[in-house]
């Protein structure tokens, strides 16, 4: 697809070609997980997307996974690794991922692990961070090997806290689970 190409469509101008190539080409070098996820595979949301590309690493090892090796990856069940194993398959999907790979998609795990001290380690993030967003919290969590959820339970490690946090840090209080502030994680991350 080239800018020509589009430009003479109604309402796409030189700009808005030149941006929608321009946003193209960014997309084609995302995460694998994002491609797994825009695959639509029954039962593989962005979570378990991003879980099978950590463990895979690359699109070539999870087509290549058998049903045995699936259902070792932590999160992946029954209905998940046959729905995977069925979609890899089918022969318009391979055909598919081999269009992408000659189009330029890239087909890695881009996450890099910094160093696994939080391995097996699960975190709750609630209220507003001094300086960090959730999603940057978030990730720093994934790049020491943790994981993130999004509610509290007995099998919650930390509550990363901030200002108005609420309910969840109620709960983690309840439960008696560690509660740490951003200047507190910041320390656990040096």
């Amino acid at each position: 697809l080239k800018k020509e190409d589009i430009s003479g469509l109604e309402r796409m101008g030189d700009k808005s070609s030149e941006n929608l190539i321009n946003a193209i080409e960014k997309s084609k070098g995302n995460d694998l997980s994002k491609l797994l996820f825009g695959l639509g595979i029954r039962f593989i949301g962005s979570k378990s997307a991003k879980i099978l590309s950590e463990y895979f690493k690359d699109i070539d090892s999870i087509i290549n996974a058998d049903y045995e090796e699936l259902i070792k990856v932590d999160e992946v069940g029954d209905k998940m690794a046959e729905s995977i194993v069925d979609f890899f398959c089918d022969e318009a999907n391979i055909s598919l991922i081999e269009s992408l790979k000659n189009a330029g998609v890239n087909m890695s795990s881009l996450k890099t692990t910094v160093d696994l001290r939080f391995m097996g380690k699960t975190f709750v993030l609630t209220g507003t961070l001094p300086t960090l967003k959730r999603d940057e919290a978030s990730a720093i969590i994934e790049s020491f090997g943790g994981k993130t959820s999004s509610s509290v339970s007995k099998k919650t490690d930390y509550v990363l806290a901030g200002d108005e946090a609420g309910s969840k840090l109620k709960k983690a209080q309840e439960l008696g689970i560690t509660i740490i502030s951003e200047e507190e994680f910041k320390k656990m991350t040096e």
